[in-house]
């Protein structure tokens, strides 16, 4: 293995996906390159809207099958940014550019582990896909992709995670709630304020504790994030309307929560997905033991990542550091390409699962 090789070919791919901006939804250029790219140094490619399939030689159903999936997609820049976020810049060991740590740098290195690995035989197969649609949970991502794959036993995303293995990761869920009353004028005593009959949801949402809390994840999180009423001031409300963010552990699925709130709250939820659940991959499962025996911490994770759209046991596992994500100035270090290049292989090379 060339390390040197492998390093210098991520961080030139690295730099050319910087170079075109990829927002989620508006992923065709950047995926019309990493197609264009791979297929020119001799690798198949399959191509599903704007994601990218690569599918091992010589593969065999009777093996199981890992996949290695990262996202070409990134959000919008934020205010801040003192470089240009579509031009890669070097300085100090350092490689700024949007993308560059959320999740450029996992694309990259797990393609090139994904190239190392196929030269060699395994005990299982090997599929990479670069999604799209991540950064919003967009259903022509990974999730349109995964029932044309053949099964899969395991599956890596590619995440900012410092190359620590995420075995557990919290769900999301979004609640959109209406109180309803009666308009009047607010200088008579008339009328049916929707705000005060939403008060009381409200403090439920914000003092309610669901029973089970995880080891890994904690508890359930319910936050109240936004809020509307009213039309003017000299009007008696007749509707409220607020959202809230729910981030469940792997306890609970998604429906569940909802069914418990619907039996405690006096307004109208509605949930625009149950799709988003926890997962939680086994503390005996192969690839966490030899994760650990590396020196590697597995942890739970607040973020939600594809993961949360995969069927099948999971790690979340990626150079760069989660808080640098979706920040002005976002960079990831030469050295955490070059180190994830070495964990991955070391993790996968002869693994048996």
């Amino acid at each position: 293995m060339n390390t040197e090789y492998l390093l210098s070919e991520a961080v030139g791919l690295l730099k050319s996906l910087i170079s075109i901006p990829s927002f989620s939804r508006e992923e065709e250029a950047v995926a019309d390159y990493l197609q264009n790219y791979i297929e020119s140094i001799g690798i198949e490619t399959r191509r599903k809207g704007n994601n990218i399939i690569c599918v091992a030689p010589m593969f065999d159903l009777r093996k199981p099958t890992i996949l290695l999936n990262s996202h070409i997609d990134t959000v919008k820049p934020v205010n801040g940014w003192r470089k240009d976020p579509f031009s890669p810049t070097e300085e100090n060991g350092k490689l700024y550019g949007l993308g560059s740590n959320d999740a450029g740098a996992s694309v990259v290195t797990l393609f090139q582990v994904y190239q190392e690995l196929s030269k060699t035989e395994q005990s299982y197969n090997l599929i990479f896909v670069a999604s799209c649609e991540e950064e919003v949970s967009g259903k022509e991502g990974i999730e349109s992709v995964l029932s044309e794959l053949p099964p899969i036993t395991l599956g890596i995303v590619g995440e900012p995670t410092e190359m620590h293995p995420a075995i557990a990761e919290k769900g999301l869920m979004v609640l959109d709630v209406v109180s309803y009353g009666k308009a009047g004028h607010a200088a008579r005593n008339e009328g049916v304020n929707a705000i005060y009959k939403a008060l009381d949801d409200i403090s439920w949402f914000k003092d309610f504790k669901f029973e089970k809390e995880s080891p890994m994840l904690g508890p359930v999180k319910m936050s109240v994030t936004q809020i509307n009423a009213g039309t003017q001031h000299n009007v008696i409300p007749d509707r409220c309307s607020f959202v809230v963010d729910i981030r469940s552990n792997e306890l609970y699925s998604n429906e569940d929560l909802y069914n418990t709130i619907r039996k405690n709250v006096k307004s109208d939820v509605k949930a625009r997905s149950f799709r988003l659940n926890s997962s939680r991959i086994s503390e005996d499962h192969p690839i966490v033991k030899r994760a650990v025996k590396m020196g590697r911490n597995p942890f739970g994770s607040p973020t939600l990542s594809d993961q949360a759209l995969m069927p099948f046991p999971s790690v979340k596992m990626g150079p760069g550091k989660s808080s640098r994500s979706h920040t002005a100035d976002e960079y990831i270090l030469i050295s955490e390409i070059e180190e994830a290049i070495e964990i991955y292989l070391k993790l996968l090379d002869g693994l048996n699962i």
